[in-house]
């Protein structure tokens, strides 16, 4: 039984393994969309391994007393074990006579730069839970388990919460405009005024109007109709007889 054996081995030597562990972590740190694509083992060795020197970069960002300057110095030697190391060559190809020029800096390097430099401030406030891990489903070929590696609160996902965020409120101010129009009895809210909301003037416009109309209608009716004149000469006929 594997009792007080928490990590997998991974099928390498401790060398190699810890090798791999840090070309991913610095793949991972130095990628432009901040996630790899790896094995799910692989993923889960490397969330922890990150995590752990994600946090030295944080405390580096919470320092605060009069030795701050090597407080930090010793944080980011710490962090500088989980990488590779420099160029070896740099030294020598930094001298007077050099025609070479100076070396590139290898990817831990860089790694570690961007680590104290921005994601140290960016989880300053959030602790722990830097990564998350997705899966991807089987590979074709071996049927190895893929699952995407990422680091938490990203560029990209925080473009797609902030364009989420503008489409809700486009909406919501669309539907209070929509609402003040229908309450104020404007055509544009999808139906037509109501009365109730009617003004005061366009109301006493249309009752004169109305009052107008009826006024021409009496006018114009005949006095008398045709029955009248009929009942006039039968009356006229019989005081003749």
């Amino acid at each position: 039984m594997r009792h007080l054996k928490a990590h997998r081995k991974l099928g390498r030597t401790t060398a190699h393994r810890m090798s791999m562990l840090r070309n991913l972590a610095t793949s991972l740190i130095t990628a432009r969309e901040e996630r790899i694509v790896t094995t799910l083992p692989k993923a889960k060795e490397l969330r922890p391994f990150v995590e752990r020197v994600i946090t030295l970069s944080r405390r580096a960002q919470l320092l605060e007393g009069e030795n701050t300057a090597h407080q930090a110095v010793h944080l980011r030697r710490q962090a500088a074990g989980f990488f590779h190391a420099g160029n070896r060559q740099q030294a020598s190809s930094t001298g007077r006579r050099s025609t070479q020029g100076r070396a590139p800096r290898t990817a831990g390097v860089v790694a570690l730069k961007r680590l104290f430099d921005e994601l140290g401030e960016r989880y300053k406030d959030r602790p722990g839970g830097y990564t998350r891990i997705i899966k991807l489903g089987r590979r074709d070929g071996d049927n190895a388990e893929l699952a995407i590696i990422e680091l938490v609160d990203n560029p990209r996902e925080r473009e797609a919460i902030e364009a989420a965020n503008k489409r809700a409120s486009s909406k919501k101010k669309t539907a209070k405009a929509s609402e003040s129009k229908a309450a104020s009895g404007g055509r544009r809210g999808g139906r037509k005024a109501d009365r109730t909301f009617e003004k005061e003037e366009t109301t006493e416009k249309r009752g004169a109007k109305a009052k107008a109309d009826d006024d021409k209608t009496e006018a114009n009716k005949p006095k008398g109709g045709r029955r009248s004149k009929k009942t006039e000469s039968t009356a006229e006929e019989k005081e003749t007889e």
